[in-house]
C-alpha cells in the first residue's frame, strides 16, 4: 500500500487538520522518513498557508482547537507547529506530547529560527522557554505594570523584532525586551 493510500484509508479522504474533503495531498512533516507515520493528509488551503507562513490566515487554523487532539503524531506536530507560528500559546500549553513526539515538533521550528537571542546575562533563549522579568515595566497601552518576579512561560521569538520576545503577562500577549529579561 503506498503511503498516499495509507494516509487517505487513516483520515477517510479529509484533510487531517480542516477536515475538507477537496484537493487532498501528502505533506511530509519533517524531518520526516517519507513515512505515512510521519506525513499527513491535507487539503490545498492548508499546504499552501504551511508553506507561504508569511500569508497564514488564523481564522481557516480555527480547526487546530480539534486537530491537536489527534492521536496521529504527524498531525498533533503539524497543529503544534501552526499554533506556534499563530502565537496561540494558550492552545500550545494545552497539547500533551511524548517526549520524543515533541523532539520531532520543536525540531521542525528551531531549524526554521535564525534569531539568536539573548537575556540580560548573555544566555541564549529559545522558543518554548521560560524567563523571569527582572524590573516593573508599564505596558504602554494595555494599562498595567508587568512586575519584577514575573515568569513569562513558553516564549516564542518574533523574527521581525530583534532583541525582544513575545509572551502572555496577566492573559495579555506582549512584546518584552530581553534586556529586562533573565531565563527561568
Amino acid at each position: 500500500m503506498s503511503v498516499e493510500e495509507e494516509l487517505k484509508s487513516r483520515s477517510k479522504s479529509k484533510c487531517e487538520l480542516c477536515q475538507s474533503s477537496e484537493n487532498l495531498s501528502v505533506f511530509e512533516v519533517a524531518p520526516s522518513d517519507g513515512s505515512a507515520e510521519q506525513s499527513v493528509y491535507i487539503c490545498a488551503t492548508c499546504k499552501e498557508q504551511i508553506e507561504n507562513p508569511d500569508k497564514i490566515d488564523e481564522v481557516h487554523f480555527n480547526c487546530l482547537n480539534d486537530s491537536m487532539w489527534s492521536e496521529v503524531p504527524a498531525v498533533v506536530v503539524m497543529s503544534y507547529r501552526l499554533l506556534k507560528l499563530l502565537g496561540r500559546e494558550d492552545l500550545v500549553d494545552s497539547i500533551y506530547m511524548e517526549d520524543d513526539v515533541r523532539a520531532w515538533a520543536d525540531a521542525g521550528i528551531k531549524s526554521s529560527n535564525s534569531v539568536v537571542v539573548k537575556d540580560s546575562n548573555g544566555t541564549i533563549l529559545n522558543a518554548g522557554d521560560s524567563v523571569v522579568i527582572i524590573k516593573d515595566l508599564e505596558v504602554k497601552g494595555a494599562g498595567f505594570t508587568a512586575k519584577r518576579g514575573t515568569t513569562v512561560r513558553n516564549i516564542s521569538i518574533p523574527q521581525d523584532v530583534e532583541g525582544h520576545i513575545e509572551g502572555r503577562v496577566n492573559g495579555t500577549k506582549i512584546y518584552l525586551k530581553t534586556e529586562f529579561l533573565k531565563k527561568a
